[in-house]
């Protein structure tokens, strides 16, 4: 007797085919080059209206705030997002009407520090196409392209209404006939990951919490690193199991001191949760919202005059001192 196998009822956002994935994949230049560009020329020339993004970091912690911001600065249109551990990152591409999609695990969310006012507003009135998955399934979808595969079979959100409203499919084990769910693998056109240390060709280095960036940066078609600091390609020689993410995988870096403000920056500085704080204040009337985002980034250059406008380095002097009294409390980084 046959098994009725189910099928998640939402749209799937990419195509999971790793033979397509491939294709481009043979067009990627291995050579060992420099990759230093700017913010500006990244978003221009490496990322197109409709493609399918993914973002570095968790939550507000190692976020690359500079491409985000260019990202809504240049007024790109009709993205789709990974929404795996979105909270800052998802509020300001919403906020700049950057994307329509979204395969949501974790977003609207700034976790202690409430909802966003403006993020939910656009997902209730439809403007923003969901479709649902856990934490762990983006991980794996993540993780199955960076296998080169089209799926990874999991038990994790069978019999859940979160499998109801994700894209993936029921499946039976050739071996035991068991029931699995297969998560489509997930390939996005363009990466965005802030790291603590880079070298110019792109081997990079993070501290803290990684969560999947490792597997995003092998599974997306084009990867941008922002970076703390550049470090030398002899440092990166004399430790390379400190290495996290390949320069093979990369193709673009910018250093950009202190960007991931004005979120955290494990061992380097804390968040700015005052600037959070208005940040969610303005969002909650619209006119008041349009001209917040008038100020912050449409009406700023770039990341640094951003920076500048909301205490620069004095600023982050105080937020650093407040991260390094933490990592003392919680025993430092090793």
């Amino acid at each position: 007797m046959s098994v009725q196998l189910k099928t998640g009822r939402n749209e799937l956002f990419t195509d999971p085919d790793p033979d397509n994935a491939r294709a481009f994949f043979r067009t990627k230049s291995r050579e060992l080059k420099s990759k230093i560009s700017n913010a500006e020329e990244v978003v221009r020339t490496m990322l197109k209206d409709g493609d399918y993004i993914g973002i570095g970091g968790f939550g507000a912690n190692r976020i690359p705030t500079a491409i985000l911001h260019e990202i809504v600065r240049q007024k790109k249109k009709n993205l789709a997002l990974a929404g795996h551990t979105a909270t800052h990152d998802f509020q300001i591409l919403v906020g700049g009407e950057c994307i329509d999609r979204c395969d949501v695990a974790y977003i609207i969310g700034l976790e202690a520090r409430g909802l966003s006012p403006n993020a939910r507003r656009a997902v209730q009135s439809g403007k923003i196409k969901l479709t649902e998955w856990t934490n762990a399934s983006l991980s794996w979808r993540l993780k199955a392209a960076a296998m080169g595969l089209s799926f990874m079979p999991t038990r994790n959100i069978l019999g859940t209404t979160t499998f109801e409203y994700s894209a993936a499919k029921e499946i039976e084990c050739p071996f035991t006939g068991k029931k699995f769910a297969a998560l489509p693998a997930l390939y996005p056109d363009f990466a965005a990951i802030h790291v603590h240390e880079c070298d110019i060709f792109g081997n990079a280095r993070v501290y803290g919490a990684s969560v999947s960036d490792q597997d995003l940066a092998k599974a997306s078609k084009r990867v941008v690193l922002t970076t703390e600091r550049l470090i030398t390609n002899d440092e990166i020689r004399q430790n390379p199991e400190s290495t996290f993410i390949p320069f093979w995988c990369v193709d673009a870096v910018i250093e950009v001191p202190y960007g991931s403000y004005p979120g955290n920056m494990p061992y380097e500085y804390f968040s700015d949760e005052a600037y959070i704080k208005e940040w969610l204040a303005a969002e909650k009337d619209p006119e008041e919202f349009k001209k917040f985002m008038d100020k912050q980034i449409y009406g700023t250059k770039d990341f640094y005059e951003y920076l500048e406008l909301n205490g620069g380095i004095k600023k982050i002097q105080k937020l650093r001192a407040q991260e390094l009294l933490i990592d003392t409390e919680i025993g430092g980084k090793k």
